[in-house]
């Protein structure tokens, strides 16, 4: 077995989410686990479920004036999303 440069942790990480195709889905997930420190906590515990899918983050909320709120600003939170994210991974937020 040939001995090769050391690597670090990251760098290995890195490659195999590239070589696997799996940044789109690790953006997703992350877009989704960054929703309570954008909204923050106020907003957050009126969240009862959240998700991504291709895109589009779908957002259950508990309270109607709140929601009707968000969905107003739409275009503010999937700004400061994906810049939590650090890459264009929502494109459309729909409330429930």
């Amino acid at each position: 077995m040939k001995r090769t440069e050391a690597k670090q942790i990251g760098e290995i990480i890195d490659s195999f989410v590239k070589a696997e195709n799996l940044t789109t889905a690790m953006n997703e997930h992350k877009a989704s686990y960054v929703w309570p420190d954008v909204v923050g906590y106020g907003i957050n515990r009126y969240t009862i479920s959240r998700s991504v899918s291709g895109g589009v983050m779908t957002v259950r909320m508990s309270s109607a004036t709140l929601r009707n709120e968000l969905m107003m600003n739409r275009s503010l939170l999937i700004r400061r999303i994906n810049e939590a994210v650090g890459a264009e991974v929502i494109h459309e937020i729909i409330f429930k």
